[in-house]
C-alpha cells in the first residue's frame, strides 16, 4: 500500500493556514474542522507544520498571551514531508523515528493533502479485515472441498 492509495480513500479536504495568522485563528480551524494539524503555506509553498503538540507548547510557555502568537513562532520548520508514492511501511517507520503524527503529502511542490498516524492505522486496519476475510473464505472453500471429496471415498 502505498500513501497516495490513503489519501484517496481519505479524501482531499486540504486546510492550511499561513505564517501570520495568529494561534486564536488555527486553534479556532482545527476545533471547528476537527483535525489536528494545518499546513502552514506562503505563497503557494509549504514552509511548516502547525499540530496540537505545538500549540499546547505555545499555551505553557505564552500563558494567557498566547492567542496572539503568530503561527511561524511555534510551527515545525521546516516539515517533514512524503512523497504519495512512499510506500505505507516506510511512513509508518518514518512516524516512530522523528516522533511526527502528521505528514504533509508533497509532489512535485504541489500539497496534495496530509497524511496522519490516524490515517495509516485505519488503512492498515481495514487491509488486515480485507485479508482475513479472504483468507476465510479460501479455508472455508478448502474445507468444503475436501468434505466433498471425503463423501466420494466412502461411497467406493
Amino acid at each position: 500500500m502505498r500513501v497516495r492509495e490513503i489519501l484517496a480513500v481519505k479524501g482531499n479536504a486540504l486546510f492550511t493556514v499561513p505564517p501570520q495568522a495568529r494561534l486564536r485563528e488555527a486553534v479556532a480551524t482545527m476545533v471547528s474542522e476537527d483535525i489536528g494539524s494545518l499546513v502552514v503555506v506562503r505563497r503557494g509553498e509549504v514552509v511548516g507544520l502547525l499540530t496540537f503538540r505545538e500549540v499546547l507548547r505555545a499555551v505553557a510557555e505564552g500563558g494567557a498571551a498566547w492567542e496572539g502568537i503568530a503561527v511561524e513562532r511555534v510551527m515545525v520548520c521546516p516539515p517533514r514531508v512524503v512523497d504519495p508514492e512512499m510506500p505505507v511501511e516506510v511512513l509508518r517507520a518514518e512516524m516512530v523515528a522523528c516522533h511526527q503524527r502528521y505528514f504533509p503529502v508533497v509532489t512535485d511542490g504541489v500539497l496534495l493533502g496530509v497524511i496522519s498516524f490516524h490515517d495509516v492505522a485505519r488503512a492498515i486496519l481495514e487491509e488486515q479485515g480485507f485479508e482475513n476475510r479472504a483468507l476465510k473464505a479460501f479455508l472455508q472453500g478448502l474445507q468444503e472441498r475436501g468434505s466433498e471429496g471425503e463423501g466420494e471415498r466412502g461411497m467406493q
